[in-house]
């Protein structure tokens, strides 16, 4: 009988205490001709060594399973990062930075295939920050929660990864995979890029020769000289069609990374958006396609304009149609933001008269004239009418105006309820008289209630 030995594959945990003969016995399970002791004294040595040596593969394919720690180096054409720990829970109080270096004259596309961290609207605890570069880089975007972004490009060949977790919630993490590609390449799997001059085009890839492919984001980062604005038009455009532009979409952001609080639209459908100015020197547009359903695409054009330059569009909301706002008449504007800042009537008495009732957290106010627009976190909804939410994971939000900037006065960061009227592209208005309190718990129960109050 030949002597028992001890058998390594490549992976650690594939070890195994056997003579060759029971250890080929075990393999009968994997093929439909068991390997029998007899057929390995028949066939000699050199069958059982090949045997040996494919089962330890076998082994070593089926039990090997990457161990991700806090940060690290990645080189190379491809690769998987994910946090300390996955899919266990990832530690708290870290900071873990990832570097991604892919071959010379190629850029890094990053794609989330799981994401899991403490959930804040601007993921202000547990997040990850993706960086262009290794250091000083512009940064691409913070991500938390649940929800996937799209693909993020470099603009050469190296890129950052940083995720930060504080003492509290923690979740699974993340597992994303990044590989190289040539920049700008105008195939069917990379687009966007840098745009620096005074004018351009964009445009998703096989335009207009054919839909656009299945699975892909094109971001593109415009950047103008400083005291400078971005206007931004549609000439063509067709995206899958969803209510909440879940599926297919563009979005819009103020900057130059992917952050949701500082994003001014989001659009799919077969209309145009409105035309799109910037508040800065900087926008960056990501457009994105799932696996499913494709369409036309779409072209859109920019030019640079001076920051004087009077806009007479508001930013557009999430909308499946034109989203052209249409600017208040000044006197109009003046004459209501004069009268005497005073709530009339009560929540119940404005009920059915307010064309949408919600609750929600102001995220961001910004003063543009008189009037203050802002995007609120939905926490719930009463009464929805026509007003355009947008949602990205579980989470929801819609933008509202205040007509007037101090009536009714909110501030970022608390929460209210909210009632107004809903214009013909689905933007919230709340003018003077129209009912906002600060919301706390105990408002639910009422308003619960009301929710099936016939009007």
């Amino acid at each position: 009988m030949a002597k028992p030995q001890t058998i390594y594959s490549s992976a650690p945990a594939c070890v195994y205490r056997n003579s060759p003969q029971e250890l080929l016995g075990t393999f009968s399970h994997r093929s439909s001709r068991s390997v029998s002791p007899t057929m390995c004294r028949r066939t000699g040595s050199i069958f059982c060594a090949w045997s040996l040596l494919f089962l330890a593969e076998v082994c070593a394919q089926s039990q090997r399973r990457p161990a991700f720690t806090c940060g690290g180096n990645f080189s190379g054409e491809s690769g998987v990062i994910g946090s300390q720990g996955y899919p266990g829970v990832y530690p708290p109080n870290t900071k873990c930075v990832w570097r991604i270096t892919v071959p010379e004259g190629k850029v890094v596309v990053l794609s989330f295939r799981f994401i899991d961290l403490e959930s804040h609207t601007l993921c202000r605890y547990d997040h990850v920050d993706v960086y262009s570069g290794h250091v000083n880089g512009q940064r691409l975007g913070r991500f938390c929660g649940t929800f996937k972004p799209g693909a993020l490009v470099s603009t050469g060949n190296k890129m950052l990864m940083q995720m930060v977790s504080d003492a509290n919630t923690a979740g699974s993490g993340f597992l994303a995979v990044f590989s190289a590609a040539h920049p700008h390449e105008q195939g069917d799997q990379y687009c966007g890029g840098r745009l620096d001059k005074p004018s351009g085009t964009f445009k998703t890839p096989n335009w207009p020769e054919k839909d656009y492919p299945a699975g892909v984001t094109c971001s593109w980062h415009i950047v103008a000289p400083k005291h400078q604005i971005i206007e931004v038009k549609f000439e063509k455009f067709d995206v899958e069609r969803d209510n909440y532009c879940r599926y297919d979409h563009v979005s819009i952001f103020n900057g130059a990374e992917i952050n949701d609080a500082r994003r001014i639209g989001k659009y799919c459908g077969d209309s145009p958006p409105a035309p799109v100015f910037s508040e800065g020197n900087q926008l960056r547009i990501q457009f994105l396609s799932d696996l499913s359903l494709t369409a036309d695409g779409f072209i859109g054009h920019y030019k640079f304009r001076p920051k004087k330059f009077p806009t007479t569009t508001a930013p557009p909301t999430t909308t499946t149609q034109p989203a052209t706002t249409r600017p208040i008449p000044l006197k109009y504007s003046v004459a209501l933001c004069q009268q005497k800042c005073k709530r009339r009537g009560t929540l119940d008495s404005n009920y059915c008269s307010s064309n949408f009732v919600i609750t929600g957290t102001v995220i961001t106010a910004v003063v543009r004239g008189g009037s203050m627009y802002a995007t609120v976190s939905i926490i719930s909804v009463y009464k929805e009418g026509n007003l355009a939410i947008q949602q990205a994971g579980k989470t929801m939000s819609t933008k509202i105006v205040i007509l007037c900037k101090k009536c009714p006065f909110i501030r970022r960061g608390l929460s209210y309820i909210l009632t107004g009227h809903v214009d013909d592209d689905g933007r919230g208005k709340i003018a003077p008289q129209h009912f906002v309190a600060a919301f706390k718990t105990r408002n639910q129960k009422g308003l619960n209630v009301l929710k099936n109050k016939r009007c």
